[in-house]
């Protein structure tokens, strides 16, 4: 991977390479865009297969914050940050204050959240160095964990990708196949559940797949599978790039909508699925949800308030569909 050409190509802004020996840590930190403000994005910790696999995401993650910041009218740019670990056994407390450190020597320049790996207390490990940190715990004024916040996002905009494919945005009746039963996740299939909608679910954490079942009465299937099942909406809520020449002849979805960044590995893959009929709802607009609500921290947090600015994450998707609808009637 030639990293300056790949920068210049996207017009990035700064990549930061983190190191700690006695804790282990092993951090990238991926700046975009700070034009409209700081740059705020979550940390990820992974067991990536590189470090150029870690360094692709850390660069694909953060350009997806500039777009989904934008998006949702925050006045913030986008970064990202990836740790590379198992996240189930690689974790102390000195890793996570020697993040807060780099964090801090960054005076501001970047913010950051949890994200896939990492959870509220490790956000609190990184505050007890800096203070640029969101997702903390609420004992220190802040929202805690925007897991279910995502969530609610994408299952607003979810209904508005219904609409736009069936007419109505009434999930009840519909099937859902969810990619991915994460913290997310498993919070988009409660909404899913309570209004009536049919769930089909996959993970390759097979204790996450059998709570779904259990309380969701959602039918499981294999990892490989969940491209190919009969449903209404394909929601992915696992990792990127699932968008691809191999899954899209597999989808028999007539919508698209998670809470996955990167869902489509190619720009390209968006057109295809377009031009098959298909409403996507981009994973930039529908999953905001979760930055919308930890950049309200930065005004003091309100609840009421963040949770109003959420909900436009339906208006976002319908607007963002019509406007396809528009571009295709000029064509014809």
């Amino acid at each position: 991977m030639k990293i300056f050409s790949y920068m210049e190509q996207y017009d990035y802004e700064q990549l930061l390479f983190c190191q700690d020996e006695q804790s282990g840590l092993k951090a990238i930190i991926a700046i975009h865009d700070t034009t409209l403000g700081p740059a705020l994005g979550g940390t990820r910790m992974w067991t990536y297969d590189s470090e150029e696999a870690a360094i692709e995401d850390a660069l694909r993650l953060s350009r997806g914050m500039t777009y989904k910041n934008a998006a949702a009218g925050l006045n913030l740019g986008g970064g990202k940050t990836v740790i590379i670990g198992d996240p189930r056994k690689d974790k102390n407390e000195e890793m996570f204050r020697a993040f807060g450190r780099y964090i801090q020597g960054l005076n501001g320049r970047y913010i950051t959240a949890e994200d896939v790996g990492t959870t509220v207390a490790d956000m609190d490990l990184i505050h007890e160095e800096t203070s640029y940190v969101t997702g903390i715990s609420p004992a220190f004024g802040s929202s805690g964990n925007p897991s279910p916040v995502t969530a609610y996002g994408v299952y607003v905009g979810m209904k508005a990708a219904a609409k736009n494919a069936f007419g109505h945005d009434s999930l009840e009746g519909l099937t859902v196949a969810v990619q991915g039963v994460g913290n997310v996740a498993f919070n988009l299939c409660r909404h899913l559940h309570e209004e009536g909608a049919k769930l089909i679910v996959t993970d390759i954490n097979k204790e996450a797949v059998q709570r779904a079942v259990e309380e969701f009465g959602a039918k499981a299937v294999n990892p490989e599978e969940i491209y190919n099942v009969d449903c209404d909406i394909f929601a992915p809520c696992a990792l990127g790039a699932v968008i691809n020449d191999e899954t899209i002849p597999q989808i028999k979805a007539k919508v698209i909508a998670g809470a996955a960044n990167n869902q489509l590995k190619e720009t390209r893959h968006g057109d295809l699925i377009h031009e098959l009929g298909i409403s996507y709802a981009p994973d930039y607009v529908i999953n905001a949800g979760g930055v919308i609500n930890v950049a309200d921290e930065l005004y003091g947090y309100n609840a009421e308030r963040a949770m109003k600015k959420v909900e436009l994450i339906y208006n976002n998707v319908e607007k963002y569909l019509i406007f396809l609808s528009e571009m295709e009637l000029r064509r014809m």
